[in-house]
């Protein structure tokens, strides 16, 4: 049965919010926000058409609160939530909340969230759908001497992960025996803080990993595609900088292969919505099942750009129970796309974040270039969130021209007032083992002196944007200050007062 959706609360902010927004207005969809006491000014509560105040700053008592953003759908009359990524995106209690109050929630069910989101269950899941997957336990690592033993049955060195993980968290490397039991602690220690949930399960590691995820779409009737992968090894803490697509890793063979594992994934557990299926890939084209998310990505607009497809479109369509109108056959990408994101943070302080007031930002512009961003000159970003400004997504006919213009969009793009990682990433586009594809998850760490050096003449320009943009910020306080003053003291309110026109009125 289809239901048509009339309006949409987005239960995010930032970019997100923003770009989820502008699909819904393309379709004729109107769209609520909600927004916390530091997001008042916020670009999504001024674009959406309904906006509603949700609570502090704290996202447990804003972003993460369950019943208030419930609260808020039921009083703005919302058909459906879309809850963006990161918050509640994966929370399967939200979802099961969405589906008791006849809400349309726009991702997949609750058992399947359930079932993904635990990352010892989702092996298992994999293992009984033929998915390949790395070699490690299929149950929580409970005790110390059962640890010991099954890491030593499969061999070092190993990755400790949390079971409920995510965004690196809960992750531990292990190469040598004495740092099994400290790692492992550590590990659960990390799992237990960042998620509730101690439990921990082992992985082999693969040496020179190659992190590459597929982009899966499923309806509510059984059809599953894929719209082939995002190449996301440059990352730095296992967080994502810099994504691409094709891989440069990937033949058509492996593609083709990679891309039948994600769509049996995708049906092992009758999934619908948009989800990502992750990989890890060695050099001799060995691939394994990592996790699956199933939520929208942060790079998903450059799957967007080569394939044509709008993910949120196709989202929403989905949760109204419509067919997918895309076929299999139909899905091929044209051209090259790169994704940096811009990071409010000092990458000469450890990547410090580094929240302030922006006091001038000119975003580039041109031939492919596309940003999904929500700040503006004169916004505070807050430090209660993470301190990403926007993505810069880059689309070329070759991988070589996409590059040279993530350089040139690099370069043009100049946000002063507070920190930011764009000289950083304009490194990486000039680093050599990037530009010949000859890279994985250890890139940033085998880059480290290159991607962190000084640059002299950058820094000087850089000082010089800032005095600049300065300068401009108070030019226009001042200017503000003296129209605010003329519009105090009209010259034809004056003229009245001589002829003696206001007089009466005024007394």
């Amino acid at each position: 049965m289809i239901t048509k959706i009339s309006k949409v609360l987005v239960a995010n902010r930032g970019e997100i919010a923003l770009r989820v927004m502008r699909s819904c207005r393309e379709l004729g969809i109107q769209s609520v926000a909600v927004y916390s006491d530091v997001d008042r000014a916020s670009m999504h509560v001024r674009y959406a058409d309904q906006a509603y105040h949700i609570g502090p700053a704290a996202s447990a008592e804003s972003y993460l609160n369950i019943e208030k953003i419930i609260e808020v759908a039921k009083k703005s009359k919302a058909d459906a939530i879309h809850p963006g990524y990161g918050f509640l995106s994966e929370n399967a209690e939200f979802s099961k909340r969405c589906q008791e109050e006849g809400i349309i929630f726009i991702g997949p069910t609750p058992e399947v969230i359930s079932t993904m989101g635990d990352k010892i269950t989702a092996r298992q899941t994999m293992i009984d759908g033929g998915v390949p997957v790395v070699p490690g336990t299929k149950e929580n690592l409970n005790n110390d001497e059962n640890a010991l033993k099954v890491i030593r049955e499969i061999g070092l060195p190993v990755m400790i992960k949390a079971s409920a993980g995510g965004g690196g968290k809960g992750m531990r490397m292990v190469d040598k025996e004495e740092n099994i039991l400290s790692a492992l602690r550590a590990a659960k220690s990390e799992a237990k803080s960042a998620f509730g949930d101690d439990s921990v399960y082992v992985e082999k590691y693969i040496s020179s990993p190659h992190h590459i995820e597929f982009q899966i779409l499923g309806d509510q009737h059984g059809n599953v595609i894929h719209l082939c992968e995002r190449e996301c090894s440059v990352q730095r803490r296992h967080q994502k900088v810099v994504e691409e697509t094709p891989s440069p890793l990937l033949t058509p063979e492996l593609r083709e292969k990679m891309g039948n594992a994600a769509v049996a994934a995708a049906k092992a557990v009758n999934y619908y919505g948009a989800g990502t299926i992750e990989f890890l890939a060695d050099n001799d084209h060995n691939f394994y099942f990592l996790e699956m998310n199933t939520r929208l990505q942060v790079e998903h607009p450059i799957t967007e750009r080569t394939t044509g497809y709008d993910l949120v479109k196709q989202q929403i369509l989905i949760a109204e129970g419509q067919k997918l109108n895309i076929k299999q056959e139909e899905v091929f990408q044209f051209g090259h796309a790169i994704e940096c994101r811009i990071y409010a943070e000092d990458t000469d302080n450890n990547f410090m974040p580094s929240p302030g007031l922006i006091t001038h930002i000119t975003e580039p512009m041109g031939l492919g270039v596309r940003t999904d961003g929500y700040v503006y000159e004169g916004y505070e970003i807050p430090i209660h969130y993470d301190p990403m400004i926007s993505k810069l997504i880059i689309w070329a006919r070759t991988r070589e021209e996409a590059i040279e213009r993530m350089r040139r969009a690099l370069y043009e793009y100049k946000i002063t007032g507070v920190k930011t990682s764009i000289k950083f990433l304009e490194r990486i586009m000039e680093c050599r083992d990037f530009r010949e594809g000859n890279y994985d998850t250890h890139f940033i760490q085998n880059n480290e002196e290159f991607l962190l050096a000084d640059d002299e003449a950058k820094q000087q320009f850089e000082d010089l944007a800032i005095v600049t943009a300065f300068l401009d910020y108070h030019q226009k306080l001042k200017n503000a200050q003296v129209s605010h003053e003329i519009s105090k003291s009209s010259r034809w309110k004056d003229f009245g007062r001589r002829r003696g026109v206001y007089r009466a009125s005024e007394n």
